[in-house]
C-alpha cells in the first residue's frame, strides 16, 4: 500500500509524453556558467599568431586573449609506460599545432616516459618564448592539475629566470567534447556495421566489436 499523499496516474506513458516530460524538467535545470564556453574564432582556419594576442568577443564585448609569438605551448598528459599512448600525444600536438598556426607547441608527460615538464619547458625558451602556457591534456581537474603539474612547472622555470608561464584548466565540461563523444559513437557504430575500419586509437586491436552474453 503507498502512503503518498499523491496517487500515482492511471494515464499510460508513451514515448512521446515521456519525452516531453524530459525536456520541460531538463528546460527548467540551471545550466552551469563555467560551461558555457565563448567561441572567438572560426576553427576551420589557422588562429592568429600576431603580437597583439587578443581579440575582441563580440557576444561579450571582452577582449579575448589568444597565443602571442613570444608565447609557447606545452600540451601535458600523464605519460604511459606503453609507448603507443605515448606517441598519441605526439599526434595529438602535431594536429593542435596544424589547426592553429600557433609557432611553439611542444608535447609533456608528467611522468614514466621523456620529454618531461622540463625538457619541454627549456626548449620552449630555446625556441625564443617568453611565456609558458602549460595546456594539461586531462579530463577532469584532479590531484594531478591541482598539485603535480604546479610542482613540476614551477621547479622548471627557476632555471629560466624572466620567463612568465600559466597552467590552464583540463578539458572538463566544455561543450564541444560532446561532439567528439557522439562522433567516436557513431563511427565505432558504423564498425560494427561493417561500414568503417576501425578508428586510429582502436585500430589493430580488435576491440571494437558487438558483444552478447
Amino acid at each position: 500500500m503507498m502512503h503518498s499523499a499523491t496517487a500515482p496516474s492511471q494515464v499510460p506513458i508513451t514515448r512521446t509524453t515521456a519525452t516531453r516530460a524530459c525536456v520541460r524538467v531538463f528546460r527548467k535545470l540551471p545550466f552551469p556558467k563555467f560551461v558555457k564556453p565563448q567561441r572567438i574564432m572560426s576553427t576551420s582556419s589557422p588562429l592568429s599568431t600576431k603580437s597583439t594576442s587578443s581579440l575582441r568577443n563580440e557576444e561579450t564585448g571582452r577582449a579575448a586573449h589568444t597565443i602571442g609569438e613570444n608565447d609557447a605551448v606545452i600540451i601535458v598528459d600523464h605519460g604511459s609506460r606503453r609507448q603507443e599512448s605515448n606517441v598519441m600525444l605526439n599526434e595529438f600536438v602535431a594536429m593542435f599545432k596544424a589547426r592553429t598556426g600557433y609557432q611553439i607547441v611542444e608535447p609533456a608527460h608528467m611522468e614514466l616516459a621523456k620529454p618531461s615538464i622540463r625538457d619541454a619547458f627549456e626548449l620552449c625558451v630555446k625556441k625564443g618564448a617568453t611565456r609558458v602556457v602549460v595546456s594539461p591534456f586531462f579530463l577532469f581537474p584532479g590531484r594531478h592539475w591541482q598539485q603535480d603539474i604546479p610542482a613540476l612547472v614551477a621547479d622548471a622555470s627557476k632555471e629560466h629566470s624572466g620567463i612568465s608561464y600559466v597552467i590552464t584548466a583540463p578539458l572538463g565540461l566544455h561543450e564541444l567534447l560532446v561532439d567528439v563523444m557522439n562522433d567516436r559513437i557513431k563511427h565505432c557504430l558504423s564498425h560494427v556495421a561493417g561500414d568503417a575500419d576501425e578508428c586510429s586509437v582502436c585500430i589493430g586491436t580488435g576491440k571494437c566489436q558487438l558483444y552478447q552474453a
